[in-house]
């Protein structure tokens, strides 16, 4: 909720007993991010309630960057193309679905932004006049990018109702798409 008056979030008051460890470790934490306690404890909540605590529940697995780039330098383009339009597709619907509640422009994006970061993908995401450009830089290779590629187009096309232009290589995929368009 926002405040109508200044603009910020409204906030509350709640106090938590830590055990001194973990608090020595926050403030820690902290001083290297050079952010407040409090902001990383928010940052910290935010992410358990809008992702740890589904992660056990939606099926998604963690795999290093370095096992997961090698199992899809081992597939050939066709395999990875039928992959996504088959399977990837329906599972990362499922799962946004599932994480969000509902999948709309705003939720999907947010859902799968929140995703990437939390495997290890640096993205990001500018608007400009109503044109979206999000960048992931990813390191996983031409394969898994194709699979992201081909996944995005689809759930872009098929459950979004929107045009896409998507580009990648071994290390990115650019993302443009138009937020105005029917």
């Amino acid at each position: 909720m926002l405040n109508a008056v200044n603009g910020s979030k409204k906030t509350s008051t709640i106090t938590f007993r830590l055990d001194d460890g973990t608090i020595n470790r926050l403030r820690d934490l902290s001083k290297v991010q050079e952010v407040s306690t409090n902001t990383l404890v928010n940052q910290a909540l935010r992410k358990f309630i809008d992702w740890d605590v589904f992660l056990p529940k939606s099926g998604l697995v963690i795999l290093t960057k370095p096992v997961l780039k090698k199992i899809f330098e081992e597939l050939d383009e066709k395999f990875v193309m039928e992959l996504a339009s088959k399977m990837g597709k329906e599972e990362i619907e499922d799962i946004a679905l599932f994480m969000r509640g509902k999948i709309d422009l705003r939720s999907f994006l947010s859902w799968y932004e929140t995703m990437m970061l939390n495997s290890s993908v640096q993205t990001s995401h500018l608007i400009d006049g109503g044109i979206h450009n999000m960048v992931l830089k990813h390191d996983l290779g031409r394969n898994w990018a194709l699979y992201q590629k081909t996944i995005l187009e689809l759930v872009f096309k098929e459950i979004l109702h929107k045009n896409v232009e998507l580009e990648y290589d071994n290390n990115m995929i650019r993302v443009v798409f138009t937020e105005d368009e029917a």
